[in-house]
């Protein structure tokens, strides 16, 4: 992993020295501006439209327009030292519960290790973190920017999640079109939660993937092979109108198939006793339109065998 920053982590007066690397990597595929005309790629040049030339990276500067066309400048060093860069430090503010944050504010994981001979310190930091549920909250600036930060124990490995403040979050009352007060229909919202139990399973990040990045990389091998692909347009979805008939069908959908178990697989085991019978349970239609579904009146048998004259 490349290294990505170093400095420290502090809280009170212990030090810990550590390593930042990337948790995450961007797998987007790339894809670059090609000229139709002739095929090639075209390229980006940092071009000052006064002095009509091309700018190299060190004879550029940061700067921010206060009016139109008036800028005031600024060095690397001073934008340093003001985001507190330079002197490589996280210092945890404040220890917090986790479920107290909304995930809202996290931005990018970074993973830390201990450096030079900080392993001690980083092993009893962690330690106490996990002993005691806490996480640290803090103020980190990567690559000039200042963010907050939370320390969590990730499995053996501290891991810093970069964060928002609260200042740049929007807040939902900007958000159009919201609905109102207006009540759902008792049927429908009972209907809604037996399909989202239906659908509720133990998370698993394994099982969902990429989709687009998968269908994108066979196209391009079909192209690169020469084959022409043609993409059927999907059909436009249709407004529902009917919201219980489309409830009572994902119900359907996603119950669970009973497979054949296939030949020389042992059948249950024989019932020793006849069970008394039971009443069917209710569907989900039935059950959601509060129907009456009294059981059926069960006939006695009537014995075979016949009495024993005395």
């Amino acid at each position: 992993m490349h290294t990505v920053w170093k400095g420290a982590i502090s809280f009170g007066l212990v030090h810990v020295p550590v390593k930042m690397f990337s948790a995450t990597e961007d797998k987007d595929i790339s894809m670059r501006y090609i000229h139709k005309e002739c095929g090639s790629p075209l390229s980006y040049v940092r071009k000052c439209p006064v002095c009509d030339k091309e700018v190299e990276w060190e004879e550029i500067g940061k700067g921010y327009e206060y009016e139109k066309g008036k800028f005031v400048m600024f060095d690397k060093e001073e934008l340093e030292q003001i985001s507190g860069q330079a002197d490589k430090n996280i210092v945890i503010l404040d220890f917090v519960d986790l479920q107290e944050i909304d995930p809202i504010y996290f931005q990018k994981t970074y993973y830390l290790s201990p450096d030079q001979a900080g392993s001690n310190a980083y092993k009893l930091l962690m330690n106490a973190m996990k002993d005691t549920g806490k996480i640290g909250i803090a103020q980190i600036s990567i690559r000039s920017k200042s963010s907050l930060a939370a320390i969590r124990v990730l499995d053996e490995c501290l891991a810093v999640e970069t964060m928002f403040y609260p200042d740049e979050i929007r807040p939902i009352a900007q958000v159009p079109n919201l609905p109102g007060q207006e009540e759902v229909k008792e049927k429908e919202l009972t209907m809604a939660k037996m399909l989202i139990e239906q659908l509720s399973t133990p998370f698993d990040a394994a099982k969902y993937t990429d989709q687009y990045r998968e269908r994108l990389l066979d196209l391009i091998q079909h192209k690169v092979a020469g084959e022409e692909v043609r993409i059927a347009p999907k059909q436009p979805q249709t407004n529902v109108v009917d919201l219980m008939a489309a409830l009572q069908a994902s119900i359907e959908a996603v119950k669970p198939v009973v497979t054949d178990p296939g030949p020389g697989t042992p059948g249950p085991a024989p019932a020793k006793k006849r069970p008394t019978r039971k009443p069917a349970a209710p569907t989900a239609q039935q059950a959601v339109a509060g129907d009456d579904i009294s059981p059926a009146p069960v006939k006695k048998r009537r014995s075979t065998a016949k009495r024993k004259e005395t």
